[in-house]
């Protein structure tokens, strides 16, 4: 298995620290607002990944934490007369309800940076004790001239990042690049008691203390967004590794952007959506299927023509598995047919295309092409005359892989049992004769977008 590792800028093949099991943070959302849709993306990426280890036979021990403290979170409360605990509780909750949507796996843990505080404190004091921070008036920052290898992971040199930079004019920072590890009370915000004086964290500060905590002093995968490479992941290195002097993660993962309509995501041209706006038209499923439909490293651009044709790839796989489960339901065939022993070499063979994408750095894009193969296949060559084994072999291959990719194989729409019932009604009317009330029946699952298909192997149905 090989995986593209930001760090090296290769394909690099992966090899665990301890055999059968992945260590992996994945940096997750500040919880001020309902969570867009770049927000999402690398919550469905990294979930695949996660599931493909698994899959695999891996251990995964999976953290995303949740950022409780910030300014746009302060602001927020503030604005609506809220504690800052009333405003993250609200949209860890909303998070929570979007990942369920999307079928994202619950993370093993979920650390939220209030509740890190003494960790962070810690890493920051050893920090200081090695001369890699330093304290002026309750501001703590972190020189990052000391550390030698800043900018190994933007692959930014410390002089042209200096040039770049401007040191405002009330600044105390003695380089332009240092970055704050804790910032003093103001009036107004949360505060946290320290050495350096009441006050609270900087941002980079608590997901090195999270990864220590929860996972180690070097873990295997560390993954998030492209736009969070510099500063945030290249400030975590320096951290984690100035106090640890062992490497931080030995592989980064990190997602391409999603554009609208060809153009960047943003409030101010007007084409920024929050994935509960989206839901609006279209199902979690759609959204997550849009978004395994490219290369997790792709840009996506984001349409409703886009997730229409999503729409439609996703149905079109639900279809093929609701063929199958027909089938059999009228298989009279118990054992194998003769003519079915090559055909059931061929079914193997998709299996081995999917694992041979996702050994691939991950491209599910390829291995919902495999899926969509079997699906023609199967199409094609499990009906109600082809052996049970056939059948049950086609069926199981199709859920495995689709649950590799959190693929929802039954369209959440699917009947209730009053839709079954005048299917049911329809099917005796037809037998009595009663063809007007057939035709009513069927008219009246139309109006619901429900079509019904009379075949020689009775009745199938599909959404439209």
């Amino acid at each position: 298995m090989k995986l593209y590792n930001t760090l090296t800028r290769n394909k690099d093949e992966f090899i665990p620290l301890e055999e059968g099991k992945v260590s992996m943070y994945v940096c997750g959302p500040t919880v001020y607002n309902n969570i867009h849709i770049g927000n999402a993306r690398p919550m469905v990426a990294f979930d695949a990944v996660r599931r493909y280890f698994e899959y695999k036979g891996y251990e995964v021990t999976y953290v995303q934490n949740y950022t409780d403290i910030d300014d746009k979170i302060i602001k927020k409360a503030n604005e609506e007369g809220l504690s800052t605990e009333e405003i993250t509780k609200r949209y860890i909750g909303e998070v929570k309800k979007e990942e369920k949507g999307l079928r994202v796996k619950p993370a093993t843990y979920n650390p939220k940076a209030t509740e890190e505080i003494p960790q962070m404190i810690e890493m920051i004091e050893i920090l200081i004790e090695k001369d890699f921070a330093y304290h002026i008036d309750g501001t703590v920052y972190f020189a990052t001239r000391h550390f030698k290898e800043y900018g190994k992971l933007s692959k930014k040199k410390q002089e042209d990042l200096e040039a770049g930079a401007r040191i405002a004019v009330d600044s105390k920072k003695r380089n332009p690049m240092d970055f704050v590890l804790w910032k003093p009370k103001k009036e107004g915000e949360p505060e946290w008691e320290s050495p350096w004086g009441a006050g609270r964290p900087g941002w980079h500060i608590e997901c090195s203390a999270m990864v220590k905590k929860y996972l180690g002093v070097t873990i295997d995968i560390h993954a998030g967004g492209t736009d969070l490479i510099f500063p945030h992941h290249e400030n975590e290195i320096a951290q984690s590794e100035a106090v640890n002097e062992k490497p931080f993660a030995n592989y980064w993962m990190h997602n391409g952007f999603i554009n609208v309509d060809n153009k960047k995501m943003s409030k101010s041209k007007g084409n920024f959506f929050t994935l509960k706006e989206i839901t609006e038209s279209f199902s979690y499923d759609v959204i997550r299927f849009f978004m395994l439909s490219a290369h997790y490293r792709s840009p996506i651009n984001f349409s409703k023509d886009l997730l229409k044709a999503a729409e439609n790839g996703l149905k079109r796989i639900q279809t093929g598995a609701k063929n199958i489960t027909h089938a059999l339901k009228y298989s009279q065939e118990k054992e194998l047919l003769q003519k079915e022993e090559n055909k059931k070499s061929e079914l193997i063979l998709f299996r081995e295309k999917f694992c041979k994408a996702m050994d691939d750095d991950f491209n599910t894009a390829d291995a919902i092409s495999a899926i969509f193969e079997l699906i023609k296949f199967t199409n094609t060559h499990v009906t109600a005359k082809a052996s049970l084994e056939f059948i049950k072999l086609s069926q199981e291959i199709l859920k495995e892989l689709c649950d590799v990719l959190g693929i929802w194989l039954e369209d959440e729409t699917i009947l209730d049992s009053a839709i079954e019932e005048l299917i049911e009604e329809r099917q005796m009317a037809r037998k009595d004769k009663n063809f007007a009330r057939s035709d009513q029946i069927r008219d009246e699952l139309l109006e619901q977008k429900i079509v019904l298909e009379d075949t020689r192997e009775g009745v199938k149905y599909r959404r439209v």
